[in-house]
């Protein structure tokens, strides 16, 4: 990775890891794909708890 120098406090200097952009890009597309199938997993527990609900119960 390269270093790029970042100013701080006062005068002195601060160097500073940069990501590639590639990398950024990977992270956030896998941060994406995490979301929508968190998103997926509830909204499938959800409808299966209103379908579960909606049964007559046998008794």
């Amino acid at each position: 990775m390269a270093r790029s120098i970042v100013s701080g406090t006062g005068f002195q200097m601060k160097s500073v890891r940069a990501a590639p952009p590639r990398l950024t890009h990977a992270v956030a597309a896998s941060l994406v794909v995490a979301a929508l199938s968190l998103c997926l997993s509830v909204a499938l527990a959800v409808l299966s708890i209103t379908a579960a609900s909606a049964l007559p119960v046998a008794g």
